[in-house]
């Protein structure tokens, strides 16, 4: 088993970069990227399929510009159907193997990110049972044997990487002590941790766990408790967020944060958005959070939690001090102002 990443760079820059997003080539700073995880590809009966995927051309002409840069196929993403069946017995895992790693080299990819939301787990509404556990095991076994009998063949190490849930109910999912060797680094979804699922307002891509918030859920609260079962350190990647998460018809009461709306946090808006509309504008007060290291945005009845270069200053120091893999991110096109990227960049990049 052979995992290598030739990156230059000793932190990980990882942008998600979606086939449905508004971009094109010349948009994407490749010089400040050490990997882009193209989303999605899908499983179809069993196999992997991208026939949906419109701009990989797009995608090649990007890589051109950096001959460093790598790119994997992210296969899967909130609501993808399929993996629990695609990894059910040993057969089942080959058939699946075998065509992600086809797609992988016909579409000159240099590796393979598995997004299963989630093993063991229905809430995004796809079947999962509790064997997934440790098929998921096996499945990413099958996967890298794969990917390294397909590296030897290529002259090449291919990338073998999963995008894993910030919550406990997610790690406890998986058996972490065992496929972190499977893995090149480990991408912590730090984000969406108030969503769409409470109406009750909050941080959603917080660093540390806030006054207030008694889930003390956060991305260094993720963070320990990968260490805990196992995981090297320097495999571990956060995530940050270039959208925001809005609540409306917010209590005004505690500038809107940690109150409850009558709706949940279903609402996105990306970064080029809030920086145009809301911070500081059209009645928004921006307001820090210390404790969280995160901002938020209020006007008196609608909340919005998000990151920006502050709160992403901080995260990329905390790669440094806490001395994991670095951060990715969800997702490029989000931000047209470049002022995530610049940030984490100036900071980890080089």
């Amino acid at each position: 088993m052979t995992i290598v990443d030739n990156s230059k760079n000793k932190y990980r820059i990882i942008a998600y970069l979606s086939d449905r997003g508004v971009w094109d080539e010349q948009d994407i700073d490749v010089e400040k990227l050490t990997h882009i995880n193209y989303a999605f590809g899908l499983i179809k009966d069993g196999r992997v399929q991208g026939r949906h995927l419109k701009k990989l051309d797009k995608l090649y002409r990007v890589k051109r510009k950096n001959p460093e840069l790598k790119t994997l196929i992210s296969i899967g993403g909130w609501g993808a159907e399929g993996f629990s069946d695609a990894v059910i017995t040993e057969e089942c895992r080959n058939a699946f193997a075998e065509s992600a790693v086809d797609f992988m080299v016909n579409n000159g990819f240099d590796g393979i990110d598995i997004d299963w939301e989630y093993p063991c787990c229905s809430q995004a509404g796809i079947i999962s049972r509790p064997n997934d556990r440790e098929n998921f095991t096996l499945m990413l076994k099958t996967l890298r044997e794969k990917l390294d009998n397909q590296g030897i063949k290529d002259g090449k190490n291919y990338i073998l990487t999963i995008a894993l849930g910030a919550g406990q109910k997610y790690i406890d999912n998986i058996e972490m002590e065992i496929i972190h060797i499977y893995l090149d680094f480990i991408n912590i979804m730090t984000y969406d941790l108030r969503g769409s699922f409470t109406n009750i307002t909050g941080h959603h891509s917080n660093l540390f766990s806030p006054n207030g918030d008694m889930r003390e859920i956060s991305g260094d609260a993720a963070v320990n408790v990968l260490l805990s079962v196992g995981a090297p350190s320097e495999k571990i990647v956060i995530g940050a967020a270039f959208y925001g998460r809005l609540w409306e018809k917010v209590q005004n009461q505690n500038d809107g944060l940690h109150v409850s709306a009558l709706s949940t946090g279903c609402i996105t808006r990306n970064y080029s958005e809030l920086v145009e509309y809301y911070i500081n504008r059209n009645g928004f007060t921006r307001y820090w959070d210390d404790c969280a290291k995160s901002p938020y945005l209020f006007n008196g009845s609608t909340f919005i939690s998000y990151d920006d270069e502050e709160s992403l200053e901080h995260k990329a120091n905390y790669v440094i001090t806490r001395n994991i893999g670095g951060i990715m991110f969800w997702e490029y096109s989000l931000d047209n102002t470049n002022r995530l990227i610049n940030k984490i960049y100036s900071i980890l990049g080089g």
